[in-house]
């Protein structure tokens, strides 16, 4: 989630619900080196509560020291990134690299743990490939060194984000009766009904949810209205995208310069208005535009075409 979950789309998420949320995940050896990009990655606001800074590295030594600069912000728990597949962060053993040592996973988690009075927590994957799927026995390991809690994403770190997420070890972890932390899992969650399949089938504790936020912030309302409720909530209008973009936008604006904040935006933007009729001249004005006046223009053109359609999801259409 580099360059998404930053404090504009976070405040979105909140808007609609997220009940906990995680920054960007930060490079260690980037904290202790005051690299700018990494250092602004802490700031982080009351709104946002409650909120875990997420940190990924493969030295211990530069892992404690960034554990220990990133308590100073006041997080509500230090989150090990022992999950991400992308190959120049898995490949010096940071992330999900860290799946082919275990023993330097969880000698890094421990002394990250006695150095730190905030609680720690750990995502991790299934395993390295198909022919290491350890999660049963790695969870284990790493409740044993006093992490608070554990999530999962159902893939190896060679699947990257390809294929199908496999949730059945991640039912396997959480009915261990071994495991007394709660168990989190992820992968495809991508609407309410899928939620409540996961919570019914597999008992976990909570989900997380990663690439379905994009351009879909409200999946959080939808999710707790159908747990709640058992019924399925209206799509926003175009009009409450476009209004909602806006927002976005004013909020990256104020924590981000001027063409930064818009570049990061234009992702967001895309997905705010995707599959929607007619719409390629417009999306290529909106995603080339420097200017931040022609953009809200260009959003208020938005709203005027196409402001009460709706997105149908069982066709798949927007309509009226």
């Amino acid at each position: 989630m580099e360059d998404i979950t930053d404090p504009s789309f976070r405040y979105v998420c909140k808007m609609f619900g997220a009940d906990f949320m995680y920054t960007e995940f930060i490079s260690s050896d980037g904290l202790i080196r005051d690299g700018r990009k990494s250092v602004k990655k802490l700031d982080l606001f009351d709104y946002e509560r409650p909120i875990g800074i997420q940190l990924y590295g493969h030295i211990t030594e530069s892992m404690v020291d960034a554990a220990l600069r990133a308590e100073e912000a006041n997080p509500d728990l230090i989150d090990l990134n022992f999950g991400c597949p992308v190959r120049k962060i898995a490949a010096r053993g940071a992330g999900a690299g860290m799946l082919q040592n275990i023993p330097l996973m969880t000698e890094m988690t421990s002394a990250i743990i006695r150095a730190v009075k905030t609680p720690v927590t750990v995502k991790t994957r299934l395993g390295w490939d198909e022919n290491s799927k350890i999660i049963v026995d790695v969870a284990e390991r790493l409740q044993d060194t006093g992490i608070a809690g554990l999530t999962i994403h159902g893939r190896t770190r060679s699947q990257l984000y390809r294929g199908e997420a496999d949730w059945t070890l991640i039912g396997e972890v959480k009915k261990n009766p071994r495991m007394k932390i709660p168990v989190i899992g992820n992968g495809d969650i991508n609407g309410p009904e899928r939620a409540k399949e996961m919570f019914e089938r597999y008992g976990v504790d909570g989900i997380m949810i990663g690439r379905a936020t994009f351009g879909r912030p409200w999946i959080f309302r939808e999710i707790r209205h159908y747990l709640d409720t058992g019924e399925i909530l209206p799509e926003p209008t175009v009009r409450e995208k476009a209004d909602l973009a806006l927002l976005h936008l004013d909020k990256s604006l104020e924590h981000k310069e001027g063409k930064p904040a818009i570049l990061e935006m234009r992702r967001h933007f895309s997905n705010y208005f995707k599959g929607l009729h007619g719409f390629k001249e417009t999306r290529l004005k909106l995603l080339t535009s420097t200017d931040v006046d022609e953009i809200r223009s260009i959003i208020g053109e938005i709203k005027e075409k196409w402001g009460d359609f709706t997105y149908e999801r069982s066709t798949g259409i927007y309509g009226i």
